[in-house]
């Protein structure tokens, strides 16, 4: 019973987290995006230089994201 109840929260829990970033770096669908922590990630996707979007790390690029001061909260 348990080991069924782990499994489908870790179903449902994507293994990639999706994160948010401002792309600093486009070359054709080769994208590099700086998160609001300093970090740095590669994704595919068709934005461009300054935009700010939802990716996943090593992934694709998933969508604009609204521009904004970022907030963290830590739960």
């Amino acid at each position: 019973m348990a080991s069924a109840q782990l499994k489908a929260i870790r179903d449902a829990v994507p293994s990639v987290p999706l994160l948010i970033g401002e792309v600093v770096s486009a070359q054709g669908d080769a994208l590099r995006i700086q998160t609001p922590d300093g970090g740095l990630y590669s994704a595919r996707g068709s934005a461009t230089v300054g935009n700010r979007v939802f990716f996943r790390p090593g992934g694709a690029e998933e969508g604009a994201a609204a521009a904004g001061s970022f907030v963290e909260i830590e739960v």
